[in-house]
This record gives structure tokens, sequence and C-alpha cells, in this order.
């Protein structure tokens, strides 16, 4: 004698419980053969996602950043100068500062330091200014 179906455990919503939990199961450890209708309809929306993501969510959401000293200092930026030999060796300052403001066409900053650089011949090529 079986027990009727409300005291057995089996009722109808728990088999439609445990075929949703196979059915997940089966996509998430993908164990469907490669020869099958579900196999397609899986790689089908993988690709879906793949080229039908909007570019935007992906993005960290982090602006830009400027080149900056690695000494932390977020307002100062560095500016590469060329330099020739027809100008003088050791410029101040100011010098550099109107070299900088017609190299970016800006007048909004100021020049806190300078290093030169140096070619291989022991000449000056170019200054590295900070400006903020």
């Amino acid at each position: 004698m079986s027990l009727p179906r409300i005291f057995s455990g089996k009722s109808a919503g728990n088999q439609r419980k445990i075929a949703v939990f196979g059915v997940a199961k089966k996509i998430l450890f993908w164990s469907y053969g490669r020869t099958s209708w579900q196999y397609d309809v899986l790689s089908a929306l993988i690709l879906a996602f793949i080229f039908l993501t909007p570019q935007a969510w992906f993005k960290t959401g982090e602006p830009p950043r400027a080149l900056s000293h690695q000494n932390g200092s977020k307002a100062a930026t560095k500016l590469l100068l060329p330099w020739s030999d027809k100008l003088p060796t050791n410029p101040g300052t100011d010098e550099l500062e109107r070299r900088a403001r017609e190299l970016t066409n800006r007048a909004d900053f100021r020049v806190t330091g300078a290093n030169a650089i140096k070619g291989a011949d022991g000449r000056i090529v170019a200054y590295e200014v900070d400006i903020e």
C-alpha cells in the first residue's frame, strides 16, 4: 500500500523544483552534448552577450589621469620642452614659462621645477618642466 501523494514527499511542486535545479546544474556545469540544441542555445546566448553588450557597461568610471610625477603630487604635471643650441644653456624659470606657454598656447599655469635632459653627446636636448 502506498501513501497518498500529500504524504509521500513527491508533490508536483517539489518535482518542478528538482527539474529546475537539474537544468540549472546542467547549464552551470555545461553538461549538454555538443550536438544538442541546448548547447547551441547556450552558445548563441554567450555570443549575443559578447556582441550586443554596450561598451559603457565595461568602463571603470575612472577619469583619465594626466601625466604626473611619482612623488604623489596631484596638481603638478610634466611638460617636455625641446631645446636647441641657439637657446640659453641655463634658462631661468621665466624663460621656461614663456617657452611652455608658447608650446601649449595656455597662460594659466606656472613652472615649479625643471630638469635638463641631455643627449648622448652631453648637450641639453630638452627640459622636463613641472607645471601646475
